[in-house]
């Protein structure tokens, strides 16, 4: 069985529609309900966490508050969420024995590495970039990973991180974007530099669970990565 965290999101519900096209059973969870959602409950308890593991065979861990949540809620919360339930699902995924640990990361995680230096057209950016968060999201996604590394190296945890470029449905949180142009008109000129499909994303992270299998651990770009 996988268990789909977020699954009443945006990334998750397409995982959850498309695992369950090709036959595969899935448990999805989430504060939210939905038709895509079996559990109702929060991945910071720790208790609903453990009760939603068992049986579970591979994690594609989509929960997160992420960049457009920046403006809308604490940096509590995204400690909460983003660090503390990402923590909760490695340790019982661990407990359990999962065989597949997939977390759902940023390019936003690049932050101020993605400008570019002085009188040059672009940044080149690779998985060897050292982060450098402009935000409470980018440090807690990046303290996320380091979470997902460490629970490889000392529990032998297979992990796949995916440093997913934009694909959220929501307006722009820069309020000079939002301003400037019509939310779709921003959306279709993204595709251009900065905006990835949703349906190569879901792509990305079913591969990712095969690819992970064999205690195989790393961190995988899927571009095109953002000006910040």
């Amino acid at each position: 069985m996988i268990l789909v965290t977020g699954s009443s999101g945006h990334l998750g519900e397409a995982l959850v529609r498309t695992l369950k096209k090709n036959g595969r059973e899935v448990l999805g969870i989430d504060i939210v309900p939905s038709e895509f959602t079996s559990e109702l409950g929060s991945i910071v308890d720790r208790h609903f966490v453990k009760r939603c593991m068992n049986g579970v065979d591979a994690v594609l861990h989509t929960a997160t508050l992420h960049k457009p949540h920046v403006v809308t809620h604490s940096r509590r919360s995204f400690v909460d969420t983003n660090v503390t339930g990402t923590l909760n699902l490695l340790e019982e995924a661990s407990v359990a024995g999962v065989g597949s640990f997939v977390f759902t990361s940023t390019t936003s995680a690049y932050g101020r590495a993605l400008t570019p230096p002085p009188e040059s057209p672009a940044a080149w950016v690779t998985e060897d970039v050292t982060p450098v968060p402009r935000n409470i999201y980018g440090v807690t996604k990046t303290a996320a990973e380091d979470l997902c590394e460490l629970f490889h190296r000392n529990f032998a945890l297979p992990c796949i991180i995916l440093r997913t470029s934009r694909f959220f449905p929501e307006e722009d949180d820069r309020e000079e974007t939002r301003k400037t142009y019509d939310d779709a008109n921003a959306k279709v000129n993204e595709f251009l530099y900065r905006r990835v499909d949703l349906e190569d994303v879901v792509s990305a992270h079913l591969l990712a669970i095969e690819r992970s299998k064999g205690y195989h651990s790393g961190k995988f770009a899927e571009g095109p990565y953002p000006a910040e």
